[in-house]
């Protein structure tokens, strides 16, 4: 089994959970050793799993928007470009995650469960759920947008308050930019290393999924039967439908008017990227692709092509940070935590700050997601619902992040007046 590719131990692991779990619930749903199974064995391996990606949640997210504030200010290609850069990627990766929200708002995939079912399951965290949702119970709006700006951003990490963590890595890596010596140079290195690092680790954790897969889904399918697939399958079809209008209807648009391309020539143009994207999953593999297809293809500056490909590699998930944001409400449905208009423009805002914190390899939103679903009160346990279906989303939102960058490098080298059309095509 290890011999075959990742996706399809994964896809495996899903099977063999859910046909398992259908014939536990069919055949031995009041079964006390199925119980015991599922407390002593499945729940363990799974949050063995869990774990592992919340280790990583803090280091990943601190050390990628460090990077990503200190690429943007570097004094050496910073300018315009630096300022049309982060404009970009903030406002598309909004328009992105708000067309998710807006969609699993719509069509409510995780709506359905019979209520003592979702009770059930509830049940299961419901300890933990309960402290995690308690401590914010009583807290105000006012209190919220205070608590942004940490008063101990270690404290803060410890709490799992992760959008103060992210607050405090902004300004970090802002001042790194301002204060151009050695020391800080040395600190970017070391922030390097430490983003390096989370991404083998996030590499290794990803090749337990195939058995956390399984025994996760094997603890919800044991106890909701067909139920939890119905579910699923609306799941997978709301992230394709908000990923298609942001990549077929956005993107086309935003070609059309503030780029001054045919939406056909870039698609045709881009097929190349697209295609070496859904293939790996990865926007930093795919990088050397991108790069040559923006400059020689879309006929865009090698210098704007390089700035923002390369950031956008990073920093630039709209795929990501849409599906993050599904998910998210997905899983609140589910298992029925309902989330204010308040509560869900946090989860905007962090969904946007997570797609510029996330890995740019496969697996590389897991550990945001599941950090904000702790925040939030939602059992992280049901991030297993998603994992066997991750594969195929993965690919088609890392198609989407790539598409924003190549679409993001035409727009902004349009209104770049210096060298425009040097590196275009023949």
């Amino acid at each position: 089994m290890p011999s075959l590719p990742l996706h399809t131990r994964m896809l495996i692991g899903f099977v063999v959970g859910v046909c398992l779990g259908l014939v536990a619930n069919l055949l031995f749903a009041e079964a006390a050793w199925l119980e015991a199974l599922v407390k002593y064995v499945a729940d363990p391996v799974g949050q063995v799993f869990l774990r592992l990606l919340f280790m990583l949640v803090i280091p990943l997210v601190f050390s990628a928007l460090v990077l990503g504030v200190v690429e943007i200010g570097d004094p050496k290609s910073l300018g315009r470009i630096g300022g049309k850069t982060l404009a970009w990627i903030l406002a598309v990766t909004t328009i992105a995650v708000l067309i998710g929200m807006v969609t699993v708002n719509v069509i409510q995939p995780g709506r359905g469960i019979p209520p003592e079912l979702a009770q059930e399951l509830m049940a299961q965290t419901s300890e933990r759920a309960s402290q995690i949702a308690a401590g914010r119970e009583a807290v105000s709006g006012l209190d919220v947008l205070l608590n942004i700006v940490p008063r101990n951003p270690v404290q803060a990490a410890a709490n799992g308050d992760l959008i103060a963590v992210m607050f405090f890595a902004l300004m970090f890596g802002i001042a790194a930019t301002v204060i151009r010596s050695d020391g800080t140079r040395a600190f970017v290195a070391a922030t390097q290393g430490v983003y390096d690092i989370c991404l083998k680790l996030i590499d290794w954790i990803i090749q337990l999924a195939p058995y956390a897969v399984a025994a996760l889904l094997f603890s919800i399918t044991s106890k909701l039967g067909f139920d939890v697939l119905v579910q699923l399958a609306r799941f997978v079809f709301t992230v394709l439908l908000a990923l298609g209008i942001h990549f077929f209807v956005v993107f086309p648009i935003l070609l059309r008017v503030f780029g001054g391309m045919s939406p056909l020539v870039f698609f045709r143009n881009a097929q190349p990227a697209i295609l070496t994207a859904f293939s790996t999953s990865s926007s930093s593999a795919t990088l050397p692709t991108t790069l040559k297809v923006t400059e020689e293809a879309l006929g865009v500056p090698r210098r704007v092509a390089r700035f923002v490909c390369t950031l956008g590699a990073t920093a630039n998930m709209n795929g990501t940070a849409l599906f993050e944001g599904i998910t998210v409400l997905f899983l609140a449905q589910f298992f029925g935590v309902e989330l204010t208009l308040f509560q869900q423009g946090l989860v905007l805002v962090m969904c946007i700050l997570g797609g510029v914190g996330a890995a740019g390899v496969p697996g590389g939103s897991l550990p945001v997601i599941a950090m904000i679903l702790a925040m939030f009160g939602i059992p992280p346990e049901g991030i297993g619902l998603i994992l066997g279906v991750d594969r195929l989303l993965d690919m088609c939102r890392t198609v989407v992040n790539v598409g924003g960058d190549m679409v993001g490098s035409v727009v902004i080298g349009r209104s770049e007046p210096v060298d425009r059309g040097a590196t275009g095509p023949a």
